[in-house]
Parts: C-alpha cells; structure tokens; sequence
C-alpha cells in the first residue's frame, strides 16, 4: 500500500509474547498492529516473547495491516537485545518508547539501520522536544502516551482531556511540520462505547490520524470516527469539480454550499479521497 495514503484510523497493541492473540489479529479489521515487547510483557517473558514475535511475523498472514513493533528503552536490559533480534523482521517499523530527544532516536538507529521509527511522546522532555524529534529522518510516527503522561503531570483524569491539551497539540504540531503521522494516545475504558466515540471525536477533530487501542472491542468505534464520513467524501467531490470547472472556463470563483473553494480546499479533497479509496482497499 502506498505510505503516504495508508490509513491509521485504528492502532491496536498486541502482546508479543502471546501466540493465540497474535493469531487472532491477523482476522481483525485494524489500520495497524503494535506488537508490544514492552508494557504488556513481563520481565521473565522477554527474551521468549522476543522468539514468539519473530515467528509470528515470518508466518505472515497480516495483510496490508501496518506492521510496528514496540520495543522496550533502550535504557532497560531488553531494548537493545529486542532491536538486534528483529531488525530484520517482517515489519514497518520499530516504536520507542519514553522518547525524550533525538539522540534516543538516533541511539535506535544505529541498532536498526534504515528502518523506519516510531517515537511514544509520553514525556514532558518528549513533548518539548517533539520538533526536533520529528524532524529526524528515520522518524515516520508519533504515537501519543497519554496514560505516561498524565503520570507525568500528576494530573487528574477527564473527559475533556484538558489537562493535557497543550501537549497534544504541541506533538500534532511537530508531527505536521515534519510529515509525521501521529496517532492519539488510548482509551481505557475499552467498554465504554460512548465515552470512546467522544473521545474519538476529540481526536479527529484535533487532527489525529487515528487512536491506539487496548481490546478488540474499540476497532470499530476507531475505523469509523477517523474515516471521511460519506458527507465529507460528497463535499470533496463537488469542490474539486466546481475547481475544475472555473479553470476551465478561466471565469468567476468556485463557490460550494454557499462557501468559496480556494486551491489549499481542493488540497484537503484530494486526500479525503485518496484516503477514502486507502480505507477502501483496506476491506
């Protein structure tokens, strides 16, 4: 799939140490697997689960879904071990955690090569340096830690997120400055169909490429919330076509519903519906 059209509407971790969810995955409708060597692997289960992952992956059968693995720091006694063991593994690309500066990603790379690198900000050092973090070469993701984070901040937990707006933005900021997708941090009321729906909502609206999940129960909720709705696609549709026609009559102003269709307009169709046709494909 083109990478610059795949969709990351919805993100699931999966543990990688255990063989009867990384086989159920395979048959879910995600945009995108983390396979976690990290939070959801105990410490006794970290070298095996590193064999476990490995042979899931040569086995395939993942489809166009997106391929991360999430290691664990390099700080720790597992990070680099986890790096050197799938290096060459089956997948997209690797998520470091608690990524504070470039040099973490850096000290990555030189394990990996050129394979491409997603970063946790999920620190306030990482959401400070999110520019400078996005801006490395070998970085293609953000994935928002927002249960790090509120940690981090001592803040209290609520609906609005309030708490924590300021580094969502800031991270969705740098990861548009740099062309970075960035996905919005978990839900944890997996559940709650309605509080995830909002939360979702929220997501979107702010700019997020789609949200991590925790249980297979929130896919759904994810895929439609951040997938162009069938009025948005409508919308692209006729601006590019009213566009299109002032061009080719070199008169007048393009207007739709009453609102002026300018080029940066047609911009944001365009790829309403190029990722409506990725979503598409994706089945």
């Amino acid at each position: 799939m083109d990478a610059a059209n795949r969709p990351y509407r919805s993100v699931l971790y999966i543990p990688g140490s255990k063989e009867r969810a990384l086989d159920k995955a395979r048959g879910l409708p995600v945009d995108a697997i983390i396979f976690d060597l990290e939070d959801a692997v105990t410490p006794d289960a970290k070298a095996a689960a590193r064999d476990t992952l490995k042979a899931a992956l040569d086995q395939g059968g993942y489809g166009d879904k997106a391929r991360i693995i999430r290691i664990n720091g390099l700080d720790t006694d597992w990070g680099a071990d986890d790096a050197r063991a799938l290096k060459d593994a089956d997948a997209h690309a690797f998520l470091l955690p608690k990524v504070n500066s470039a040099a973490d990603v850096q000290a990555l790379a030189d394990l990996v090569g050129d394979a491409d690198i997603w970063c946790m900000i999920e620190t306030p050092l990482g959401v400070f340096n999110a520019l400078e973090i996005a801006a490395h070469p070998s970085v293609k993701g953000f994935v928002a830690g927002t249960n790090d984070l509120a940690k981090e901040l001592n803040c209290r937990g609520r609906d609005d997120r309030l708490p924590m707006m300021f580094a969502l933005q800031q991270m969705l900021l740098a990861a548009r400055a740099h062309g970075v997708v960035c996905v919005d941090g978990v839900y944890n009321q997996y559940l709650d169909e309605d509080g995830l729906a909002a939360e979702c909502e929220q997501g979107r609206d702010l700019g997020f490429d789609g949200k991590t999940l925790i249980h297979p129960a929130q896919v759904a909720g994810a895929n439609t919330a951040f997938a162009p709705t069938e009025a948005e696609i409508d919308l692209a549709r006729r601006q590019i076509a009213a566009h299109e026609e002032i061009e080719r009559s070199g008169q007048g102003v393009a207007v739709v519903d009453g609102k002026i269709v300018e080029n940066l307009h047609v911009e944001t169709a365009l790829k309403t519906l190029a990722k409506a046709e990725a979503i598409a494909k994706m089945g």
